[in-house]
């Protein structure tokens, strides 16, 4: 029994270590707090800890984002779900925006915070 727990817990931190980096957020890390809430609840069952790895996985993988068959997109997202009416450029604009802001200085990050306060046109 106490070696099918340990297989459980292998899987859930096989999963965890695959689990991307944020790069917004290095400080804190999804897997991190995972694998202390895993730790935290060792009690599980082997069952429990098996489901949980599976469902770790099935997110990793984007079972639900995929088709099976061709790993075409099972709902894909065009037209006019991606350029609303009131602001056609927002995703675009959030995607740069969201790849831009790792790399950005201390001096940059102030400033971007100004203009947000101040708010020039």
């Amino acid at each position: 029994m106490a070696r099918q727990a340990l297989s459980g817990q292998r899987h859930i931190l096989r999963a965890l270590s695959q689990w991307p980096k944020d790069t917004l957020r290095p400080q804190v890390q999804f897997q991190d707090v995972l694998q202390k809430r895993f730790e935290a609840s060792s009690s599980l069952s082997e069952q429990d800890q098996l489901k949980q790895a599976n469902a770790l996985y099935s997110l990793l993988d984007n079972r639900y984002k995929k088709k099976d068959i061709n790993k075409e997109l099972q709902y894909p997202i065009t037209g006019s779900l991606l350029r609303p009416k009131s602001k056609p450029t927002y995703f675009t604009d959030l995607v740069k925006e969201l790849e831009e802001a790792p790399n950005r200085s201390y001096l940059e990050r102030m400033l971007l915070r100004l203009k947000g306060v101040v708010r020039l046109q």
